[in-house]
């Protein structure tokens, strides 16, 4: 079984660009390729190849085989041989400039045998505020938002704040930050965003195995954000609370029931209000891709993830088994096991 596993910056989607990686894009990528790189190649009879950026040779990928990209024609045309030929193929790149539904398409172009969800479900999921506007229609709550345009340097004055301004199409955070009021004078953005009223609570992501007729929840992870006002992901733990892990699997799954079917690896992100009956925990977003949460529940189970990925999408249903130990992990992919607690 030969595996092409593809992430877009640790596999060259900005081999050309000048200057320093993004810093939190290539630890965040970086930790989720070098997990499921080890778990694919543990895969009995697997063989597993990856693209690199040829400025990466410290990303150590042990098993696989491994592409140094040097240039950006390269990396297209890499990437379309590779899932022309593959028997599976998992795509990791973000939503923002289309990048994800891109490279998507000219996978399944070149006869690609994709672990991932449909161009139809991607479009729909990378765009917040369509995504926030579909589930809403469906009665599923969302923060209650508007759009404000490109560029645009004011911020209205007949909204609820505190309010978070993001990007209708980003990923990982990027260019989201709180805003207290109107006089606030964010910096321009070329692209419209979201400004969406601020829900305090508990910042939570669960993550769904989808197949074409079924979804195979993960357990709920709380999100570890910053404390700046720029949300930035640090990582994740476990959540042992019963009741909120039951109150977060519960509305992912009626967001997912509202979503068109989505294949493999799906995450969604949740905030749990103070109100026990769940009255005030909203969806916030989805996201149609791997997200690094893998990193910890892949440490969680003495079961392979990714070999359940790829039953799962299948649509042999697979629910790999978690441990209840307590573990948290960062957003490099760094695990606090159970013995290092305190």
């Amino acid at each position: 079984m030969h595996i092409f596993l593809y992430e877009w910056i640790t596999g060259g989607g900005l081999v050309e660009e000048p200057g320093p990686l993004p810093a939190s894009m290539l630890a965040e990528g970086a930790a989720m390729v070098t997990a499921l790189a080890a778990d694919f190649v543990a895969i009995e009879g697997a063989r597993v190849t990856l693209l690199r950026d040829m400025r990466l040779d410290e990303l150590v990928l042990p098993g696989c085989e491994v592409i140094e990209i040097h240039s950006a024609s390269h990396r297209q045309d890499e990437v379309e041989s590779l899932a022309g030929e593959a028997d599976h193929t998992l795509v990791i790149a973000p939503e923002f400039d289309d990048i994800l539904l891109q490279t998507l398409r000219h996978a399944r172009q070149a006869g690609g045998q994709l672990l991932s969800s449909t161009n139809e479900f991607v479009k729909l999921t990378a765009d917040k505020q369509r995504t926030a506007l579909h589930l809403a229609k469906a009665g599923v709550p969302v923060p209650d938002a508007v759009v404000i345009s490109s560029d645009e340097e004011k911020l209205p004055a007949d909204f609820f704040y505190p309010a978070v301004l993001k990007p209708v199409c980003g990923a990982g955070s990027q260019h989201t930050l709180l805003v207290s009021g109107p006089k606030d004078e964010p910096p321009p953005y070329p692209w419209p965003r979201r400004l969406e009223r601020y829900c305090p609570g508990i910042a939570v992501s669960v993550a769904m195995l989808c197949g074409p007729s079924h979804r195979t929840p993960l357990p709920a992870c709380r999100q570890h954000l910053s404390s700046d006002g720029r949300f930035t992901y640090r990582g994740g733990s476990l959540i042992h609370e019963t009741d909120l892990a039951r109150r977060a699997t519960l509305l992912a799954d009626c967001a997912m029931k509202a979503l068109p079917p989505a294949i493999g690896y799906v995450g969604v992100d949740l905030v749990l209000g103070k109100v026990a009956d769940g009255s005030e925990d909203y969806v916030i977003e989805v996201n149609p891709r791997m997200t690094t949460s893998y990193v910890g529940l892949r440490a969680a189970t003495n079961e392979n993830l990714a070999a359940a990925l790829i039953e799962n999408a299948a649509g042999r249903v697979t629910s790999p088994k978690f441990h209840t130990d307590r573990l948290e992990f960062s957003a490099d992919g760094m695990i606090r096991s159970p013995g290092e607690w305190s």
